[in-house]
């Protein structure tokens, strides 16, 4: 079968549809004999809405798969510091054989000068603090008015009574540590 320019597995569009048509298809002739309207529908549902309700779950499925397929690929790779784990204390986070770009896709850390050790390992957390905003206009309200200090610090918070006019006792920021 000869394939136009844009009738492509690379193209998204094309690719989408032909997955729709393979699944539709799939489904209707796997299950035509088992699909049966409900009892108090069976004399108005017509074979086209029955097909109809077999493209709409197809098109479902594949928007699942899509949406589960770009949050997959938002991992954030790991910072250098998060990396810097003893060999001996790498827990493994890949499969073997993965790629250094395979790894680093799924959020983790790889690096293949020692042997007999993970490649492929888990990153050490994120270190954060809290931190007290610095700019007036961005606090966020962690009190009342008239708080006193020993009670604001007793919640958790901030305080710091200036300017007028922005909460006094208000909310940390947390902010990541650098290496």
């Amino acid at each position: 079968m000869a394939t136009l320019p844009n009738q492509t597995k690379e193209n998204p569009a094309f690719w989408v549809k032909l997955q729709m048509e393979q699944c539709y298809q799939t489904s209707l002739g796997k299950h035509q004999e088992r699909i049966k309207p409900a009892a108090s529908r069976e004399a108005s549902t017509s074979p086209l809405a029955r097909a109809m309700d077999l493209k709409v779950l197809c098109a479902l499925s594949i928007a699942l798969i899509i949406a589960l397929s770009t949050l997959a690929e938002g991992i954030a790779p790991p910072t250098k510091c998060q990396c810097k784990v003893v060999p001996r204390e790498r827990t493994n986070c890949g499969y073997p054989g993965i790629s250094a770009a395979e790894c680093k896709k799924i959020g983790c850390c790889f690096n293949a000068s020692v042997p007999s050790v993970p490649w492929c390992y888990n990153p050490k957390p994120k270190k954060v603090k809290k931190v007290c905003p610095n700019d007036p206009y961005t606090r966020i309200n962690c009190g009342y008015p008239g708080i006193k200090p020993r009670d604001c610090t007793r919640k958790g918070c901030c305080f710091r009574a200036h300017p007028a006019g922005v909460p006094w006792c208000f909310y940390h920021r947390v902010v990541e540590e650098a290496c």
